[in-house]
């Protein structure tokens, strides 16, 4: 099965959640009033999608229809289509342009960072890179074991300290080892609690100052994964994380377990974060970059 076709199922409960609601409004519908958009908006705000963004998007397909004189409400699917992917943006792709490049990923536990983790490092070896994988998550001893299951799956090094370790010195040793044997990419896991935002800030900081002394001018990806599942709860966690770190990027993981995927267009239109990568399932290939496009025609279909 091709990834399209997983995303696609991976979609099946949003789609059946939130489409059926919109169809179902939009055939209930013989003309296009205010009393249309206004439960559009109610709908789109059931469904996980933000009251901002909810909004924007009614704002958006009231002027298009407008603009183009459409009097069909069974066509504002289409309308709404097209605004949904202008707002998702276009794919922006992991920045790997130096060796080593290197990746932090943070997020709260429970999130799936760990699987995920294993996962990126077996798409990146899968496509000729050579990868190290930092267990700078010193904090629970269940994390280091876990990661290195799926390293070991993955076929990647694992560089380890003992629990409680610093995680600086973690990935110190980690970005030595990759200068030592030219790798191509360093991902890191860092602590999956949502601490102290001082805490937080100051544990990223020294690990950011570590690699960039470590491996000077190199690119810098700091990704937050997000469990779909949690809906709402996701963004505010991107909120919190965003205020502590300069976030680049996030995974949207679990998307196959929900009907909350909506919550992908809040995330790209509301925090002006991307999503980069999503994942639906749990099979270590069961990653992707995200691409808007695929992401609404597998919602839309």
């Amino acid at each position: 099965m091709g990834f399209f076709e997983k995303l696609k199922n991976g979609l099946r409960k949003t789609k059946e959640s939130m489409m059926g609601r919109i169809e179902r409004l939009l055939h209930a519908f013989t003309k296009i009033d205010e009393d249309l958009f206004e439960e559009l908006e109610e709908t789109l705000i059931l469904s996980d999608i933000g009251v901002n963004t909810s909004v924007k998007i009614c704002d958006k397909v009231r002027d298009y229809v407008k603009q183009k004189g459409i009097t069909d409400p069974t066509a504002i699917k289409d309308v709404l289509k097209d605004v949904i992917a202008e707002m998702l943006g276009e794919e922006q792709p992991l920045d790997l342009s130096t060796t080593p490049s290197v990746i932090l990923v943070i997020g709260v536990n429970g999130v799936g960072k760990t699987t995920t983790i294993g996962k990126l490092a077996n798409q990146l070896k899968n496509e000729g890179k050579r990868v190290i994988v930092a267990a700078a998550d010193t904090f629970r001893a269940a994390a280091i074991d876990q990661l290195e299951v799926w390293t070991d799956r993955a076929g990647v090094e694992l560089i380890k300290h003992k629990e409680g370790s610093d995680p600086a010195a973690v990935v110190f040793d980690a970005l030595t080892a990759a200068k030592a044997r030219q790798a191509d990419v360093v991902i890191c896991d860092t602590a999956g609690r949502l601490h102290n935002k001082k805490n937080l800030m100051n544990e990223l900081e020294k690990i950011s100052r570590i690699v960039h002394q470590q491996a000077e001018g190199c690119a810098l990806e700091v990704l937050l994964a997000l469990d779909a599942t949690t809906g709402q709860n996701a963004v505010n966690q991107a909120q919190q994380f965003n205020e502590a770190a300069n976030i680049t990027g996030i995974i949207l993981t679990k998307l196959d377990g929900t009907a909350k995927g909506g919550i992908v267009i809040t995330i790209c239109d509301d925090l002006k974060i991307p999503v980069k990568l999503v994942t639906v399932g749990e099979k270590i290939d069961d990653i992707q970059p995200f691409i808007a496009r695929d992401f609404v025609d597998a919602l839309f279909e």
